[in-house]
């Protein structure tokens, strides 16, 4: 493959150059990745403090991935009506107002678990936000330079994804010690609030160019009689993949402290949170900005199919051996999975065209994959063991490793 040299990937053929919104969007990518690593280190504080089971604290995740189900629709057709800008500023005040809606959550303190369920319906309201964002934020760097370049776009971009993920548990580490109450939640959540408004105050002002998606493959609606998204294969298995990515993800995310606090590996919860913070998320941010540089000179999908299976060999290792060693492959999944939501977005949408809205928008959708593992991991933990769970992103990674393994067919089935 050319290779392209710095910057050289927000540009197209005919010379525009849109680095400045591809910047300003990249901006967004931190700020939900923040968003989502709070939530990590939430589930495990309401598990102390409230004295909840794995399964009750799950509802932190579901409430969020449950707004991404019921949101991503609309938020399809907002941007398919207004454009990308008018669904990152809803995505933004929403996630703001979500944030906020915090303190008077707050004011239910003599009633710890009634407290409880208004913050996971604030968390909702946050999931809603994040849904706009990421059905605006993710095709549009897609589409700001050459289509080519489309999956290194992505995936430097949620390169800062990543550091939000590193800075979101250390953040709770601080906030969210062992014996804090629940008034302690409102504080950052208070912040993040003014400081998403603020963000929303800039973009109301900033200038985002409405970039026309490519031409779709006429040649594929030709020959199946239908410009259906469902009668291209790409893109009904990457929803599929994506799914299960999503799914994979935030169960590892969610139970990766539960694991590392377990008997059979012994670490404190404040080294656990560390370990989160700085190991795994620091190999998830380091996989997707290689990624990013490595997609200059090799196919994207051959990248996937060799990360996607180190992950499935490196969960197999932690459902199977458990303790230190599973430890090991636990920072190995994370440093192999970096790359997979961005690069399976990118490739469900190649080639669709005017239709890339609306497909991200169901690819959106697919995120409420995270709130069904950690449930389904948690059951598992609670009747099995905390490596048991693993079987779960076990399962999702092999689906991953298939889609990556026959994409290239499922294109070409396309155009046949």
């Amino acid at each position: 493959m050319k290779t392209k040299t710095t910057w050289q990937f927000v540009r197209t053929q005919d010379g525009r150059n849109y680095l400045a919104p591809f910047l300003l969007i990249t901006m967004l990518f931190f700020l939900w990745g923040f968003a989502h690593s709070m939530l990590d280190v939430l589930n495990k504080h309401f598990q102390l403090s409230l004295q909840i089971s794995m399964t009750q604290a799950a509802f932190v995740q579901n409430a969020v991935y449950g707004g991404y189900f019921l949101m991503a629709i609309p938020a399809g057709k907002l941007i398919s009506r207004f454009g990308y800008r008018a669904g990152v500023l809803t995505g933004l005040l929403l996630f703001g107002l979500g944030a906020l809606s915090f303190i008077p959550g707050s004011l239910l303190s003599g009633s710890p678990l009634a407290a409880f369920y208004c913050f996971v319906l604030s968390l909702f309201v946050i999931g809603c936000g994040l849904t706009c964002l990421e059905t605006s934020a993710n095709p549009y760097v897609t589409v700001l330079g050459e289509r080519e370049a489309a999956e290194r776009r992505i995936n430097f971009s949620q390169s800062f994804n990543g550091l939000g993920w590193i800075l979101g548990p250390l953040v709770g580490l601080f906030l969210f010690r062992e014996g804090a109450e629940n008034d302690d939640v409102v504080l950052p959540y208070a912040i993040i609030g003014v400081v998403v408004l603020a963000v929303a105050a800039v973009f109301s002002r900033a200038k985002l160019p409405e970039v026309e998606e490519e031409a779709g493959d006429e040649t594929a609606e030709t020959a199946t009689g239908t410009s259906s998204l469902w009668s291209r294969p790409h893109f009904v298995f990457g929803l599929l993949a994506l799914f299960l990515y999503v799914a994979a993800q935030t169960g590892l995310n969610s139970f990766f402290i539960n694991y590392a606090t377990d008997e059979a590996v012994g670490i404190s919860n404040s080294t656990a949170t560390l370990l989160l913070s700085f190991v795994c998320m620091g190999l998830f941010m380091l996989g997707r900005l290689g990624g990013s540089w490595l997609m200059g000179h090799f196919r994207a999908e051959r990248l996937l199919v060799l990360f996607a299976i180190g992950a499935t060999a490196a969960t197999a290792v932690i459902a199977l051996f458990g303790g230190r060693i599973g430890m090991i492959a636990l920072f190995v999944c994370y440093f192999c999975e970096s790359i997979m939501f961005p690069t399976i977005f990118a490739l469900a949408i190649r080639g669709l065209g005017e239709k890339t809205k609306q497909a991200s928008s169901y690819l959106i959708m697919s995120i409420v994959g995270g709130a069904i593992a950690p449930t389904l991991m948690a059951a598992v933990a609670e009747t099995a063991s905390m490596q048991a769970a693993f079987i779960v992103p076990l399962v999702c990674f092999t689906v991953i490793a298939a889609f990556a393994l026959r994409y290239k067919k499922l294109l070409l089935s396309a155009k046949s």
